[in-house]
């Protein structure tokens, strides 16, 4: 993302996709999305967003010291000070806006420092992801990637080293369990915090509204810029090429070879996982993930297994707790007013 008076190229490519909508859209309602670092943005862009009803993902992964550590330059220069500016930005033209907050073996540490750092930002729409990365294997050097691993969905011959900046196994679990805590007694109904908002669709008994914690997967493909699409967007190689978008996007979704891509995410499961006692909120999360190897010497157990079930078993009964007021037609926040006449979670 460019200036928008310095890269109008860039400017008259959004601005007729925008037309290009209206005119084949058939009167359709559609939502575009970007997600940007924001380092470049400024008021014209932002302006363009908030007319054309934008929403954007901001990267920023907390205050400074956190967010310089791995949000540098090309040049090895701090990002900070420009992602708030960004930030200043989206506010000030009304943007629609949520962060994405990565979370790595240094930041899992620091929950509620980057917690309160987004609370005093007055930032309402948070959602952690975490950084899981496997070091460059024989395949991944072949295809000429740096620090990535071509995923599979048989992972007999799984890499299982992983990179020194990935979350620890269960210490993003523990990130996710120390925010819950404070959210959950004062935050519920004005911070949504994406990760938990997903859990408690799964606890109303509703589909995940992401993929990663659907029973199967497969309907979110990605497109390049030359308009080949591939099953997902953390399998860009060339054995996941559908095709190319001239095909017909539901022709390539509809493929046989995607079906059963989708499908394998469930078939795939170890037995640790099928018998699981939160599989119904996990479903084994995303195949990119899942290289491990189970104690039952099974492959394909999700590197994040242990801090998933340690995460959903924690909010287990303040989730059932929400599903029942949200049953009895009040709203989630009405878990706030239980903590003020008792200690420790709520007793179902």
């Amino acid at each position: 993302m460019a200036g928008w008076r310095t890269n109008i190229n860039k400017g008259d490519f959004f601005h007729k996709a925008v037309s290009l909508q209206k005119k084949y859209g058939s009167g359709k309602k559609i939502t575009n999305t970007i997600q940007t670092n924001g380092t470049l943005l400024n008021d014209h862009w932002c302006e363009f967003f908030s007319a054309q009803h934008f929403l954007v993902g901001l990267s920023l992964d907390g205050p400074e010291h956190i967010h310089d550590r791995y949000r540098i330059d090309r040049g090895g220069k701090p990002t900070f000070e420009l992602v708030m500016k960004a930030l200043s930005l989206l506010k000030k033209h009304c943007v629609e806006f949520n962060i994405l907050t990565c979370v790595t073996r240094h930041s899992a540490y620091k929950p509620l420092e980057i917690y309160h750092f987004f609370k005093d930002q007055a930032i309402q729409f948070i959602q952690f992801i975490p950084i899981v990365e496997r070091e460059v294997n024989k395949g991944a050097a072949e295809l000429s990637l740096s620090h990535a691993t071509p995923p599979s969905l048989f992972m007999e011959d799984a890499q299982q080293t992983v990179t020194p900046w990935t979350v620890e196994q269960e210490m993003y679990g523990e990130f996710l369990i120390q925010i819950f805590n404070e959210w959950v007694k004062h935050d519920v109904g004005s911070v949504y915090v994406m990760n938990f908002e997903w859990a408690l669709a799964s606890w109303v008994g509703i589909p995940s509204p992401v993929c990663i914690f659907s029973e199967e997967c497969g309907r979110a493909v990605a497109m390049e810029h030359n308009g080949d699409l591939f099953s997902c967007d953390h399998y860009v190689y060339p054995e996941y090429r559908l095709g190319n978008i001239k095909d017909g996007l539901i022709n390539m979704i509809n493929l046989s070879s995607q079906l059963e891509f989708g499908k394998k995410k469930r078939e795939t499961l170890p037995s640790v996982c099928i018998n699981c006692e939160v599989r119904f909120a996990c479903h084994g999360e995303c195949p990119k993930h899942r290289f491990l190897v189970s104690d039952q010497n099974e492959p394909g157990l999700n590197y994040l297994c242990a801090s998933y079930k340690k995460y959903f078993k924690h909010i287990n009964p303040y989730m059932k707790m929400m599903s029942q007021l949200l049953q009895d037609g009040l709203p989630a926040s009405h878990i706030k007013e239980i903590f003020m006449d008792q200690d420790g979670p709520p007793k179902i």
